[in-house]
């Protein structure tokens, strides 16, 4: 026979889950009582996440484009001139045994010298020439992992160090900038992101205040029949994990509005240039976790408030 004690511990059980659905679904009541505050701060919430997410959306077609501009870290050697075709295809042999290269491509003297005629425009004047003055070149591209500055540098050194290679190419200047204008945009990134997420935490914890505040002397009668702190701040924290859902969604709505308005004139813009480039807007796990971060800083902020302003509520026994 079941004991009273364990029945009253499942009955509890039970209900608990029930509880927490009345008082989640009576917050969000709550906040349908209160139209104009409730808009305001999910638009404010919903702004302020959405500015670090487009930025991060920025970040990432930029990473994008970047992928086309793999032969920014190509390397150009010039042969010696007196390098013969055998000994050429050689030493792209070898380069390709290379772990650090990806691609190696040769171009013998009489193609640059081909290719120079029709690029420069002198092509009737480069045929009184005597001899080609051009020398063979090797292209190589290396591994994404040695396309860094400063690995492609090392790469550059190895390379010049063959016998056959005359002198080397790099634009390691560019590469630098590159990364360091890379770096300088996330660091932007992170910054902006930080303070709009305290920014957050801020406003939904002082719209719980005031919540809080308003309910001062209901919180006070509810005190004084027994109920306790736990039970007085479940309804607040679930108001602010509304306001982080609500917030979150509008977040990524503004978002997808704005990719789809961008990405028109980008297309205009793209076309002109002969390139294939998508705007990508978030993705659905990326949405995903955009409206769970809002509702972790709106349970952080509810939290917050809750813990500071219900317990200096007490009722008055005289």
């Amino acid at each position: 026979m079941e004991s009273p004690q364990r029945s009253s511990f499942v009955r509890r059980l039970l209900s608990l889950p029930i509880r927490h659905a009345q008082q989640a679904i009576g917050s969000l009541g709550d906040l349908w009582r209160t139209p104009f505050t409730t808009v305001m701060t999910v638009l404010v919430l919903g702004i302020s996440l959405t500015l670090p997410a487009t930025l991060h959306l920025f970040v990432k077609n930029a990473q994008q484009v970047t992928k086309q501009w793999d032969s920014a870290s190509e390397i150009s050697l010039f042969l010696n001139l007196s390098v013969s075709d055998k000994s050429a295809q050689n030493l792209v042999q070898r380069i390709m045994l290379y772990p650090e290269v990806s691609k190696v491509k040769y171009i013998s003297a009489e193609e640059a010298l081909k290719e120079f005629k029709v690029l420069s425009g002198f092509g009737q004047a480069l045929d009184y020439l005597d001899e080609n003055p051009l020398p063979a070149t090797v292209l190589v591209t290396p591994t994404k992992r040695a396309s860094q500055a400063q690995a492609a540098g090392e790469l550059l050194i190895k390379l010049e160090k063959e016998r056959e290679v005359e002198q080397g190419k790099l634009d390691l200047e560019w590469l630098s900038r590159l990364e360091a204008m890379a770096t300088l945009i996330e660091n932007i990134v992170t910054s902006v992101a930080f303070l709009l997420c305290l920014s957050v935490v801020l406003i939904i914890g002082n719209t719980i205040r005031l919540a809080i505040i308003n309910q001062k002397d209901a919180i006070a009668v509810m005190k004084l029949v027994g109920a306790t702190d736990s039970f007085i701040q479940r309804p607040f924290l679930y108001s602010g994990i509304w306001y982080g859902i609500l917030g979150g969604v509008f977040a990524c709505l503004a978002i997808a509005i704005l990719a789809y308005y961008l990405s028109g004139a980008l297309t205009v813009l793209t076309d002109l240039y002969g390139s294939n480039f998508v705007l990508q807007g978030l993705t659905f796990d990326e949405s995903l976790l955009l409206i769970g971060f809002a509702i972790g800083l709106g349970l952080l902020g509810s939290y917050i408030s809750v813990r500071q302003h219900i317990r200096a509520i007490e009722p008055k026994t005289d």
